[in-house]
């Protein structure tokens, strides 16, 4: 099933909500005998789970999971955007804190928060005779995941939160990473992982699980560098032996098989729900009809096809992908393929595979003004001829699965004990699942060496093959691995700031840039250009002004909106 929704409980509860945030002189004095109250609403298992709902539906928001993640896409080194775009101040990093992304995402968490701490503190008093099973436990568990993580993208993205418990909560004063994670995160976490099931039924597809816990947990102590805690964690969720990686690396960005073995934590959307009077892609409120849909496929589809385009890949993932080497010998390219299972699943370069929207790939304009490939994640490229035309897509989004597992316990593996040799048998797997040359193969074949594939081949003529090392698998994990496999997942930037390195990255990619900008004869820009980007009539600059303009005092979080400032006067206290 696509949704765990009841529309009509859904409903009654966001008026609930509204009705209790509002003070008594706003409502006649005679009152209803047969009206559902506050204390009568909170009372019993259906209402609660009614309630849980909602918080799941907050998943749907589009800064959170949908089609607002472009602002994140363009931050990083993977992707770039045009002056006309909105995205525009994001990838330049000329944003401030009255930007509408700013405030839009750190709304939409708050929102989540304030419902998930309504079900957290009512279901405390609530009658444990009016509960089956562990049910009662099972909500509050799933509650507390939520709002762990919405408060781990509240800290990851605003370099801490305010700090909001309790559905009395208004004005508080910011509180740090450190401070959320250890007064918010981890027990909610460690709570979720004592209650929650290993596996929900068919009726409950999208439910939080054992392992969603587990697995998010594990990402909070390998972002505080707690090694051997995040290593724990990641090792019961590979070992536990309900996880696997799907066969076809495409099933994780489909709507053809969601729910699937790789994933850990997925959002459910459907674009089959009529969008009601307003036409949002998701309808919350009252008054509308329930509608669920996703907007990023609309977002980041090429042009040629109803999309906007309004994220680029950059020509550091694109010759990622290009470079990409596949293995003839692995069975999963039996179809004669040329390129790897991924970069079919991820991005579209004009000499791509197999067709596009049904077309050819080449069928349609697109290819020229420094435009060398279309990002394909997400989209529907493979069934529809175009993107929807009012912007809705049925498509899931995946915050966890499987094979950033794998990668995460390999940067443990590393940081841990120096361990890269394990590590690299975990890479391994997911670089197999794409149908590419695996490192350990590299080295059987290169004297023990594997090429450094984040170095431009274009700009420096070679890859420098290196030996493996603590410190040069830790680059391939940070520099190809996962900018390969987890591209467009909403993972890039933070990965970037919590190692350190977004200046370090900027600038090489700059100075790849100017040796494209002062060789425009040699890549025969004004013709078709050359292999293998096909660069045409100009060099796209996606990192001029982001080079120039980054400090990681002031970039590497969002600021807090305006509007937070200006309506709480504890922030700074």
């Amino acid at each position: 099933m696509k949704k765990i929704k009841n529309i009509s409980l859904f409903s009654f509860f966001l008026f609930l909500l509204t009705y209790t945030s509002c003070s008594e002189e706003e409502f006649l004095e005679e009152i209803n005998p047969n009206a559902i109250t506050t204390e009568t609403f909170w009372a019993t298992e259906k209402n609660f789970n009614a309630a849980l709902t909602t918080v799941y539906g907050a998943l749907q928001f589009q800064s959170i999971s949908g089609g607002s993640l472009q602002y994140d896409y363009v931050r990083g080194d993977i992707a770039g955007t045009e002056s006309w775009y909105r995205p525009y101040a994001f990838r330049n990093l000329t944003y401030n804190d009255g930007i509408y992304y700013v405030s839009d995402k750190w709304n939409e968490l708050y929102v989540g928060i304030f419902r998930a701490n309504q079900v957290i503190e009512y279901i405390q008093e609530a009658d444990d005779s009016k509960f089956s099973g562990n049910s009662k436990l099972e909500i509050e568990a799933q509650a507390r995941f939520l709002r762990a993580f919405f408060y781990f993208e509240v800290a990851h993205n605003y370099g801490g939160a305010v700090l909001r418990t309790q559905v009395s909560d208004e004005s508080l004063p910011f509180s740090s990473i450190e401070e959320v994670t250890n007064t918010v995160i981890i027990p909610d976490l460690e709570f979720a992982q004592n209650h929650l099931p290993k596996s929900w039924d068919a009726s409950s597809l999208g439910r939080v699980t054992w392992g969603s816990a587990k697995s998010l947990l594990g990402k909070v102590y390998l972002f505080n560098e707690n090694w051997q805690m995040a290593s724990d964690m990641f090792e019961e969720v590979i070992n536990s032996g309900i996880y696997a990686l799907t066969p076809k690396i495409m099933d994780n960005f489909t709507d053809e098989n969601e729910f699937n073995s790789e994933s850990i934590f997925e959002v459910a959307y459907s674009a089959e729900l009529n969008p009601g009077a307003s036409g949002d892609a998701v309808d919350d409120s009252p008054t509308e009809s329930g509608a669920e849909a996703s907007t990023i496929a609309s977002a980041i589809g090429q042009l040629s096809f109803g999309g906007y385009n309004t994220v680029l890949p950059s020509y550091y993932l694109h010759e990622l992908f290009w470079y990409d080497e596949i293995d003839p010998t692995n069975p999963i390219n039996n179809s004669g393929n040329l390129q790897s299972k991924r970069m079919n699943a991820s991005i579209v370069p004009l000499n791509g595979e197999g067709l596009y929207y049904g077309l050819k790939i080449n069928q349609r304009p697109g290819w020229g003004f420094g435009q060398s490939a279309y990002v394909k994640k997400y989209t529907n490229w493979y069934h529809l001829s175009a993107e929807d035309s009012n912007n809705r897509s049925g498509i899931n989004f995946r915050h966890i699965r499987l094979a950033d597992v794998y990668l995460m316990y390999a940067e443990t593996l590393i940081k841990n004990t120096g361990d890269y040799s394990n590590a690299i048998i975990y890479i391994d797997k997911v670089r197999k699942r794409a149908g590419v040359k695996t490192i350990q193969k590299y080295l059987d074949e290169n004297s023990n060496t594997f090429p450094q594939l984040h170095v431009s081949a274009q700009v420096h003529g070679v890859h420098p093959m290196v030996s493996p090392t603590s410190e040069t698998i830790m680059t391939h994990l940070q520099r190809v691995e996962r900018p390969l496999e987890l591209c467009f997942e909403g993972h890039r930037w933070k990965d970037l700031v919590r190692w350190g390195i977004v200046d370090k990255v900027f600038s090489e990619l700059r100075e790849d840039e100017i040796w494209r900008e002062n060789n425009l004869d040699l890549l025969q820009l004004n013709n078709n250009g050359i292999a293998p980007l096909f660069i045409r009539e100009r060099v796209r600059p996606d990192f001029f002004l982001a080079a120039q303009n980054y400090t990681s005092s002031q970039h590497d979080y969002l600021p807090i909106p305006s509007s937070e400032v200006q309506t709480n006067n504890q922030l700074n206290k």
